[in-house]
């Protein structure tokens, strides 16, 4: 789901989890035998697997307060569709066309936050879990969400969700992961279904206008309200109109109040609070195009590392004619790139194209980073999702190696954090026999920048890079 910026709520909701106990939940994905990666907190452990299903009932859930800070502000009982006991049959089979999460391999949302630059990644991970309810097992996926403000890790949450025999989409539980200075500084906003309270409904089968459900509803931790406001909307989508959408009201915590929409084949599609706007900028596979990925387009990825060395070399006459072949790419690829990608990839190959001409290496290096960034958002129309993933994994260690080049720990501190997550999408793209490798060279990275020895760690992300593109390849 849409992660709303934590910082809009006041401190108490981090008191509140803490007072209860918030802690990290460990999933281990069947099928691969894999654990996830837990980042900087390290945490590590299983729920146990089961069976599939939750036994059927006609009873309703027990009955929950209004969860805001005052007790208010909530609607009548009688408007919510959430409160009878859902049925899982074929819980991971995740088909309601406005949040078919199961079916998104990956997701890019673009937008501005506190006044900064907003980017979220959302992939579906490999393999499933399972989490205990009702003293039964439910399968659930889980996708994994990854926010960046600024350029920065600001927030990791792995979700839970599974889809009832109706139709409806239940959300059972996150693990939050909120990072200051590259470090986790609170997991407020953690649950589990079972442990810390019932499952959340975050979609109905067929939603009506009036409709009030919580997606989340742990009182004390977490909570959301939403009102079913339209389900006819058309709204702007990466590749032209999209109808059917489905418009919201939600209400936080604080009793404060945002927009949301959510879309068909897409999920949650625009979440904005005041001036703060978090919308759908590319998913796939619902804006995949066939075919290979367009030469021009591939072009400015690659040449964008191209520069990047020119910038650590000083070579300015090599930089100065591949930033104008860039230009060049770019504009026979642009007419067709979905909005938002477009707007922020020619913003950053303009300033690219400046501070080539200044010459200030620095500014240069980062912002060919930026370009490929968006380069490959573009890329995820052409390319499996986990071609693209093992690509920003490749980014992110030369991010970190432009960090540690400015000393900046805070920056490279998060960067392997970022590295570490990303991980967890490339299982299934290596051999088992490989991912010790990989996990060595992080694991080295994530020394290094605990002793605070960036020119180590810089060492270390060049080898870690040259390695996932060969693991990959073989």
């Amino acid at each position: 789901m849409i992660h709303f910026p934590k910082r809009i709520l006041t401190t108490i909701a981090a008191v509140a989890c803490l007072a209860l106990g918030g802690t990290v939940t460990a999933i281990v994905a069947s099928g691969t035998d894999a654990a996830l990666t837990k980042s900087a907190a390290s945490a590590r452990g299983a729920t146990s697997m089961g069976g599939e299903a939750l036994a059927g009932s006609s009873a309703d859930l027990p009955p929950t307060p209004c969860g805001t800070y005052s007790g208010r502000g909530c609607a009548p009982a009688t408007r919510r569709v959430d409160t009878r006991m859902p049925t899982f049959s074929r819980p991971t089979k995740i088909t309601n066309p406005l949040f078919p999460i199961s079916r998104l391999r990956s997701v890019v949302l673009l937008g501005h936050v506190d006044g900064k630059p907003f980017r979220s990644e959302t992939t579906l991970l490999p393999g499933t879990a399972t989490v205990a309810w009702g003293g039964r097992p439910i399968r659930v996926v889980i996708s994994q969400y990854m926010a960046f403000l600024d350029g920065r890790l600001d927030e990791v949450a792995l979700d839970r969700y599974a889809q009832a025999d109706d139709g409806s989409v239940w959300y059972l539980g996150e693990d939050v992961f909120d990072y200051r200075r590259g470090a986790v500084a609170i997991t407020e906003g953690t649950w589990l279904a079972g442990r810390d309270g019932p499952p959340a409904m975050i979609m109905p089968g067929a939603p009506r206008v009036g409709d009030v459900f919580r997606p989340e509803n742990v009182t004390g931790v977490v909570f959301e309200e939403v009102v079913v406001k339209s389900v006819t909307a058309t709204v702007k989508g990466p590749h032209g109109p999209v109808t059917g959408a489905l418009v919201a009201e939600e209400l936080h915590l604080d009793g404060s109040h945002s927009n949301k929409v959510f879309a068909p084949r897409y999920g949650e599609f625009r979440t904005g609070s005041g001036d703060d706007v978090e919308a759908l900028a590319l998913a796939v596979p619902a804006d995949a195009l066939a075919g290979p990925t367009p030469p021009a387009l591939r072009f400015l990825t690659t040449s964008a590392w191209g520069i990047l060395e020119n910038a650590r070399l000083q070579d300015w006459q090599a930089a100065s004619a591949t930033v104008k072949r860039m230009n060049t790419a770019w504009k026979t690829v642009r007419g067709g790139a979905p909005p938002l990608i477009a707007t922020r990839l020619n913003s950053h190959l303009n300033a690219l194209t400046r501070t080539v001409k200044q010459r200030r290496a620095a500014q240069v290096a980062q912002l060919a980073i930026n370009v490929a960034q968006s380069a490959l958002d573009l890329e995820l129309r052409h390319r499996p999702a986990v071609e693209v993933d093992i690509e920003r994994f490749h980014l992110w260690t030369q991010q970190l190696r432009v960090h540690a080049a400015a000393r900046d720990l805070a920056g490279a501190t998060g960067d392997v954090a970022v590295l570490e997550w990303v991980r967890d999408r490339l299982t299934s793209a290596l051999e088992p026999a490989d991912l010790p490798k990989l996990d060595a060279g992080v694991r080295a990275l994530r020394a290094a920048t605990d002793a605070r020895n960036l020119p180590a760690a810089a060492d270390h992300a060049a080898r870690l890079a040259a390695q996932v593109r060969r693991l990959a390849r073989t």
